[in-house]
Order: structure tokens, then sequence, then C-alpha cells
């Protein structure tokens, strides 16, 4: 059960947030990337809007959503930019903004000083050359679109921030919740925060059937297989717990090296409950 991140920003907020919450957790770093593959036109915003009224062999409407969109992102960052931005600032908007002051950068239309983007004064955004990209799925004819569009992509080798969550605590996994709703979208939040409370569910069921008795591991897996899923009801609803033999074992071994149970010549022990 894990949030991943490509943002330094949100890795090093979200960090301090769950330490400051007493959150349980293991930060890991790997290599990442973003990837692109499509088509781009090039011009002024108004060449390039001529250029989607008359383009073959793609979906124009949806070009056109897409294109008053970059103009709509472009407009926004403008603002920023025309009183001066912290760089810094400014990437926390979205890995968007990166690519649109990379194109002002290509235009020679801002100034970069001691961390703060400037938009140079007089200069004529209608005069500016752009690149609007889109992907490919939005071209049915080949042949035909690229009379007018030519092929990008794009790959950007980035690191990646995982946060893995070690809670069962479900008062701190509500926490979590409150805490990770500032950094990630609601359905990614959600899937993550429903699968920690049915691990913790599990946990909890698990050193309860134990008792004070050595069960055999064998045992104990195929007797919560026998009784999945496990149904809650709440509230709001009924929370419904499904698992198979591997998921078991595997909250098994997390329960082990977490210090709740012990597992010695395929038997298993409880050591603690979750409140101790």
């Amino acid at each position: 059960m894990r949030f991943v991140t490509k943002s330094e920003a949100v890795k090093k907020s979200f960090f301090e947030d769950l330490r400051k919450a007493g959150i349980k957790f293991e930060l890991h770093e790997r290599l990442g990337y973003e990837a692109f593959v499509g088509y781009l036109l090039e011009g002024t915003l108004e060449e390039i809007s001529a250029q989607i009224d008359v383009i073959e062999g793609a979906d124009r409407e949806a070009l056109r959503e897409g294109f008053v969109s970059f103009r709509e992102s472009l407009n926004h960052i403008l603002e920023h930019i025309k009183v001066g931005e912290r760089f810094e600032t400014l990437l926390q908007e979205g890995p968007w903004v990166a690519e649109l002051l990379d194109q002002l950068t290509r235009n020679g239309a801002i100034d970069y000083s001691d961390g703060v983007i400037k938009l140079k004064e007089g200069v004529d955004v209608t005069k500016l050359r752009f690149e609007f990209k889109f992907p490919f799925n939005l071209v049915h004819s080949p042949e035909s679109a690229e009379r007018i569009a030519k092929q990008f992509a794009f790959t950007d080798l980035t690191m990646e921030y995982e946060f893995e969550i070690l809670e069962l605590d479900i008062g701190k996994i509500n926490t979590l919740g409150k805490i990770a709703a500032r950094y990630f979208p609601e359905d990614y939040l959600l899937r993550v925060y429903f699968a920690l409370i049915g691990r913790s569910i599990l946990s909890g069921e698990i050193l309860k059937s134990l008792g004070n008795e050595k069960v055999p591991e064998e045992d104990l897996v195929k007797a919560f297989v026998r009784a999945s899923p496990i149904s809650i009801p709440t509230e709001k609803g009924t929370l419904v717990i499904n698992y198979s033999p591997k998921a078991v074992e595997e909250v098994l071994r997390f329960l082990k090296r977490a210090g709740y149970i012990e597992i010695k010549a395929g038997k298993v022990k409880k050591l603690r409950d979750l409140n101790s």
C-alpha cells in the first residue's frame, strides 16, 4: 500500500507531514520516467489554430479542446511571470509548467535571475512561436495528418518517490487520508486508503484468531481463505475485503516484520495485539 510521486516538492512536504503525524512509513527512491509519443504543430498561436482547422486524418474537435487548454495554461503562467515568480513556486503547479517555461525560454521571452522568472518588457506573445503537442491516438490517418503535423517523442528520465505505508492503526490511517488529500487525486487516494483499512482489518482478525495458541501457518491461511471475503457494515454502506492465499501470507510476513507475530517451524504465535 503505497503513494508514488515524481515531484520533489511533494516528496519533501508529504514526508514532513507524515513524520509530524507519527505515521509509520518507508521512503524508497528509484529511477522513473515521463514519456510522450505523438505529434506536434509549430507556429504562433494564431498559426497553430489555423493548422488545426485544416488538418486531415486527426480528431479536430479533440485537438481544438486541447489547444484551448494549452492557451489557458500559457496565459496562467504569463500572469505569474509578468510580475516575476520563483521557479520552485511555478513548478508546484504541475509538470506542464516546465514545458511552457522551456518554450518561452527558447523564444527569448523571459529573464531568470536569483531563482525568479520574469517576462521580458515589451514581449508580444502573439508573435512568439510555440509547439502544440498531441498524442498519437488522436490521429487515424498518419499519412494525411503528417502533411501538417510532425512526429514527436519525448522521454524524461526522472526520480520516482514511493511512500510505503506501514501503518495498521485505523485512527492514523484516517489521519493519513486527510494529509494525502492535499497531494494526490481523490480516486488514487481512496484506492490506497481502503487498501490500508482492509489490511488493518485483516491483520486484526488474524491476531484475534491466534489467541494464545501456536497455529500452523498453512492451517491459518486455509481458514482465512475459506472465510473470504470479509464483509464489514459501516454507517455509509458496506466494506468488502477480498484476498487470496498469497495475500494472507504477505500480511503474515508484514505482521512478523512489524513484531506482532513470530513464525517458527511453520507455526504462528502472537506476540502482541494491534493496540499494544
